[in-house]
This record gives structure tokens, sequence and C-alpha cells, in this order.
């Protein structure tokens, strides 16, 4: 018998969740010579776990609609992640196998069929080809990644000599839309919130980059923007896309990627610049990644060709992983932020 620490969902939070309120360690004990699999389904150990902004969203009541299904009261909760199978009853997977899909927030795994049916099947057998850290395949080569090649080429239809606004532009996301854009011949403009985030994006060769939190945000993109935007990379929403509104040109694309800054309110901001859609023709576009897996095989090549930074923020323990997700809403985290579970 071993034992198997996870974190179970304990309460729905009315504003940000708080560690040990809304989700609590508990220990089972788990025996994996005795464990029943039903056809199909796979036991994984995990081994890294990512942890994302869209999480909060799953942290509802069952009843409010939302693009994934909420997290239920008592039971563990469930994220991306990396793994080892360790007993299988699935042809595709054999002890020892690599996995990368749906996992719980815990050490160890049972992963029915129709789970395992839709996991990463490719990226979890590139795994064990790669040279690169097996976390990587959560971020830059996993879904923030397909993130960044699907809807900067999809939507951002960037051209060379434009320029770019992205928010949150260290993080997970925006890090490595700036490297691609630069790689595109595109001017990069991109905010952060502290001094040694903005450090990292020059040195990432953003063109400008400025900390949101101790200026103006309207004043800085007229200094640093003063023919206007052309692409904006939205992560952040409320106030902050509002005040870009009034600073993007013409046929303009906005790529709305996430809106953390509404995650954790039931008071949402109401834009008040909106008529700019119709006065400048913006397009303003929101993806769900997953409706995009048939691009995977082309963005591994892309990807597997382009030599960018990636900055990662691994916290170690499925302990720490309650306080580390908390952090992700009050900027406390840097790069991806990854959870290594053993």
């Amino acid at each position: 018998m071993l034992s198997n620490k996870s974190i179970i969902f304990k309460a729905v939070p009315d504003g940000y969740p708080v560690a040990g309120e809304h989700m609590e360690l508990v220990t089972k004990e788990i025996d994996i010579e005795n464990f029943s699999l039903a056809d199909g389904d796979i036991l994984v150990k995990n081994h890294y776990m990512s942890l994302d902004p869209y999480m909060r969203g799953k942290m509802r009541h069952s009843y409010v609609k939302y693009f994934t299904p909420a997290y239920e009261i008592g039971q563990v909760l469930d994220g991306l992640g990396t793994a080892i199978v360790v007993k299988s009853n699935n042809k595709k997977y054999q002890v020892g196998d690599y996995y990368i899909g749906l996992i719980g927030w815990e050490e160890y795994s049972h992963i029915p069929a129709n789970v395992v049916s839709a996991s990463f099947e490719i990226l979890a057998k590139a795994i064990s080809k790669s040279k690169v850290p097996e976390s990587y395949f959560l971020g830059l080569l996993g879904m923030p990644g397909m993130s960044d090649y699907v809807v900067l080429n999809k939507i951002g239809q960037p051209k060379k000599g434009e320029t770019i606004f992205i928010t949150a532009a260290s993080g997970a996301v925006g890090q490595v839309v700036g490297q691609i854009a630069k790689i595109k011949g595109l001017r990069v403009i991109g905010s952060a919130g502290d001094y040694s985030k903005i450090k990292y994006l020059e040195e990432l060769k953003f063109d400008e980059a400025f900390n949101y939190k101790t200026c103006n945000t309207d004043e800085k993109l007229k200094e640093l923007c003063p023919n206007g935007i052309d692409i904006y990379f939205d992560n952040v929403g409320g106030e902050i896309l509002d005040i870009v509104l009034n600073h993007l040109n013409n046929f303009a694309r906005v790529v709305a990627c996430g809106m953390i800054s509404q995650y954790n309110t039931n008071d949402h901001y109401g834009v008040k610049n909106i008529f700019q859609v119709i006065k400048k023709c913006l397009l303003i576009q929101g993806f769900i990644v997953t409706d995009h897996l048939q691009e995977i095989e082309s963005f591994q090549k892309e990807k597997g060709e382009c030599k960018l930074k990636y900055k990662e923020d691994i916290v170690e323990g499925i302990q720490n992983a309650p306080q580390a997700f908390v952090n992700i809403f009050t900027g406390k985290n840097f790069g991806k932020l990854i959870v290594k579970i053993c």
C-alpha cells in the first residue's frame, strides 16, 4: 500500500480562492497491485501538473454554464499533467509509457477509458524522444504553446512591420507570443507587473516593456505606440482592454486569450469604448485551444525548429498546489506555473 496525497474541492469561492478553505489536502492509500481497471483504463503516477487561470472557472456551481465541466465538491481537482503508466488495461498504453492528459491533483490517478481516449498521445510519445525537460510538454510544447501557434497565426494574422501589444507578457503564453512575433518581424510591446518580469522581457528582445502597476497605461501606449497597435494579444481583459481599444489601428485584430482580471469578481468591468469595434472595423476573437488539436503535428514541427527561451515557475509537492494556484491571480508566479508532483 502506498500513500496518495490529493487536493479536493471543498467549497465554491466567492471571489479569490483560498488554500485550505476552498481546496483541501487529504491523504488516502492506494494498492497498485490489486487496483481494479475496467477495459481501456490506466493507472498513472503523476510527474508534473499545469496550473492555469481557466481552472478558476471550474470552481463554480454545476448549474453555471462554462466551456468546461465544473469541479465537484468533495472530489479531487483535475488538470493537465504528465505521468508514467504504472498499470494498464489499455492496448495503447503499456506500463512505463508516458501519458499526457487530464490527471487529478494527486500523486496517483486512475484514468478511465473515456479520458484516456481524449489524451495527447502524440505529445506523450514525443517526451521519450525529446531532449527538453518533460515539464515543457505542459508549456512551450503543450497547450500554452499551441495557443501561441494557432491564434497568433490564425486570428492575429501578423504581418512584418506591424506592432503587437501583449499583456501578462512574461506568462506562459505571453513570453512565447512575443518571441514568435519578433521572429515574424513585428514590433513587440509587452506589459507585466514587476521589475524582474520587465527585465526578462528585455532579455527576450521585446522592443519595449513596461510595468502597468507603476505607470499610466494609456499614457504609456501613447508614448510607445505613436503609430497605433495592429494586434492586441489580450490575457487580462477589463480596464486595460478598454484602454487599448482607443489605441488600435483600423482593421486591428484582438486575440482574446484570457481575462484574468475578471475571474475572481462578480462585478465585471463594463467596456466603455466598444464603439471602436465599429469605427475601426476591428476583429475581436476568442478561442478554446482544444478546438485546434488537428494542428498539433504542424505545431510540434514548427516549435521544434524555433530556438525560444522559456521560463517556468516550478512548485515542489502536490501539497503546495493550492497556494501556488492562488498566486496566479495576485501576480506572484513568474513564467509557466508547474507543480512537480513526484
